[in-house]
């Protein structure tokens, strides 16, 4: 048998987490935002980042992007500041999410977090992992926070796939997978801008037609 690594002890820490997530709100049929944060890892924003983009990705009825993409945006800012645990406003931590719902965001979400955990590397470039690392990806954070929040059809995928590199390269600290989602934050702001601005040109161009 051969030895285990310390890369094999610490890759996968987002799919535990979001096994965790789907138990333990179907021990309790359903889970309010504040229980979700803490069940995903009260102290680890990287967690919080996930808990709340992944979401956004599933065809689930209701604006989830909206109260997802909005809650994301608080999180970022006090990521900016330089927070550890994070807050929400009462109101927004007592929402209630269904065990059914919960089950359908990992059903479809937890295939995503394998794949990116499986090209990681844990301890890569560490240096862009650190707490300095955190606090300055709260820009992109918060970018991508507002692009998920929009009524975009099919809006999501790129900036949530985005968020999801970043959180789970922080969980492994892996600094060049960081690099890359802050590669894909880029090009999400690029395509969302490009959507935007050809809505309000093909908006102006039927007014005026």
């Amino acid at each position: 048998m051969s030895a285990t690594t310390t890369d094999d002890i610490e890759k996968g820490v987002a799919s535990r987490r979001l096994a965790a997530l789907a138990e333990h709100a179907a021990a309790a049929g359903s889970i309010d935002l504040g229980e979700m944060i803490d069940v995903m890892g009260r102290a680890g924003i990287a967690f919080v980042i996930l808990a709340l983009s992944l979401p956004a990705l599933c065809p689930i009825p209701g604006p989830f992007g909206m109260v997802f993409g909005t809650c994301l945006a608080l999180v970022s800012l006090q990521i900016i500041v330089g927070y550890e645990k994070v807050w929400l406003p009462r109101l927004i931590r007592r929402r209630r999410v269904s065990a059914g719902t919960i089950a359908l965001i990992v059903r479809h979400t937890a295939p995503l977090v394998s794949r990116v955990e499986a090209w990681l590397k844990p301890n890569r470039m560490r240096s862009l992992t650190g707490r300095r690392a955190h606090m300055l990806l709260g820009i992109p954070v918060f970018l991508l926070a507002v692009i998920v929040a929009l009524p975009i059809p099919f809006g999501n995928i790129l900036p949530v796939l985005a968020l999801t590199v970043i959180a789970v390269s922080l969980m492994e600290r892996d600094g060049f997978a960081t690099i890359i989602g802050l590669g894909l934050a880029g090009l999400a702001v690029i395509v969302t801008a490009a959507l935007l601005y050809g809505t309000v040109f093909a908006a102006g161009w039927a007014l005026g037609a």
